[in-house]
């Protein structure tokens, strides 16, 4: 009878509201419990959760607010996500995504110069030849899983060209960021010791990288700019494998599901794809749209610093606040009521927050629509079509919003 007490309490203690719950991206339930936020209480306290007590933030405005008042916000008290820094079991590895001003302005004026448009420009050539070998190895007519065939793919070579990692050991990167993105394994004792061995694996990997380019002339990957930058040449270990991480979390997990996003949404919405097929001047459009329309990073965190107040609601100094991009670009009081359609003319697309907003706003933005946009005119080039054939494979967790596997066939139109 105890058992069965404690169950119902269980039950009866799980807030409907609680968004950080990752069955609810498993399944893909997301959308209604955010529409009722939105609706009744954008900034709302959960007393309840696995991460313990938060603020939901769940539309535009108040997020744009947050975002814009990094002084008063902070990334760097309490991390990036919902999930907390345990002391004695978790090591910390800062990242500049995760550092306040002035150390976060130095550390991503480093890697910056990566993004540039004349690097996008410089790059835009081996980005659109090795999508087209990918698209040209695919089969056609028969079964194959799109994230591991080409997103994985195309993501995992982009990263290993920025880094100038070796070409054979290129799943590495996708292994590590995989492990380094899931919020869900801080529940888990176990799992956490795992990640951290595969955290420290990955820094060695890339410390013997270093190495190899200490002392040597500068050259465009991101190890060198680090090693040839006052802000981040000094890094202690940890740092340096923190930023590491973040630049392939950054990079890996935000394309990747992206790009697996435009095969799933575009075959969701059969009307909205037939109106790319013909017209592909829609393409820049629909890459703003897609990014939009998908939001690879559900939530960013941010931890109150001084008592303050959020459209009315009382917030208090060390108050974590969840930003939920993946909600914010559902606001229909911005994107209209057909906020949860993919329309690959929306007008106003570009508004999306999927990249964040302000000084944290994401340092690759520009490679990510490049990328996307490249894979979107290739597809189109050879008439290409997507059928997702099967069930859907979630990412099971309220941070990484993305794909374990789509099964899909191609046809031509």
């Amino acid at each position: 009878m105890a058992t069965l007490a404690k169950n119902v309490s269980d039950i009866a203690a799980v807030d409907p509201l609680d968004v950080s719950r990752a069955e609810l991206y498993r399944d893909d339930t997301w959308h209604k419990p955010f529409a009722e936020l939105r609706a009744t209480a954008p900034v709302h306290k959960v007393e309840h959760s696995e991460y313990g007590p938060y603020w939901s933030v769940s539309t535009y405005k108040p997020i744009v607010e947050v975002e814009s008042l990094p002084d008063l916000y902070s990334s760097e008290v309490g991390g990036i996500t919902l999930a907390d820094f345990i002391e004695n079991s978790d090591v910390k590895m800062p990242m500049f995504i995760a550092r306040d001003r002035p150390v976060h302005t130095g550390q991503r004026r480093t890697v910056s110069p990566a993004f540039t448009p004349s690097e996008m420009t410089r790059m835009s050539g081996d980005i659109r030849r090795r999508t087209e070998e990918v698209l040209d190895s695919l089969p056609w007519g028969e079964g194959f899983d799109w994230v591991d065939k080409v997103s994985i793919e195309l993501t995992t070579q982009m990263l290993a060209i920025l880094f100038d990692f070796p070409w054979e050991d290129r799943r590495k990167l996708t292994f590590w960021s995989d492990w380094a993105g899931d919020i869900e394994i801080v529940k888990n004792e176990e799992l956490r010791q795992q990640r951290l061995q595969y955290m420290y694996e990955c820094g060695a990997y890339f410390q013997n990288l270093w190495n190899a380019k200490v002392g040597k002339p500068q050259t465009p990957d991101l190890i060198s700019m680090m090693i040839h930058s006052d802000a981040m040449s000094h890094m202690d270990h940890f740092e340096f494998i923190g930023n590491l991480i973040l630049l392939i979390v950054g990079g890996n997990d935000t394309t990747r599901n992206t790009m697996s996003g435009l095969a799933f949404g575009l075959n969701k919405f059969p009307d909205e794809r037939a109106k790319l097929e013909a017209d592909p001047s829609l393409i820049p459009n629909a890459v703003s749209e897609v990014i939009r329309w998908q939001t690879p990073l559900a939530h960013m965190r941010r931890t109150a610093t001084a008592d303050t107040e959020l459209m009315g609601q009382q917030i208090k100094a060390g108050d974590k606040l969840a930003l939920w991009y993946i909600s914010a670009n559902r606001d229909q009081t911005v994107f209209g009521d057909d906020a949860d359609k993919l329309v690959v003319d929306r007008a106003n697309a570009r508004r999306h927050l999927a990249f964040g907003h302000g000084i944290h706003r994401c340092v690759g933005a520009r490679l990510a629509e490049l990328q996307v946009g490249i894979l979107l005119e290739e597809m189109a080039k050879r008439r290409m079509r997507v059928n997702v054939t099967g069930a859907v494979e979630r990412v099971p967790a309220c941070f990484v919003h993305g794909y374990r596997k789509i099964p899909v066939e191609l046809s031509r139109y």
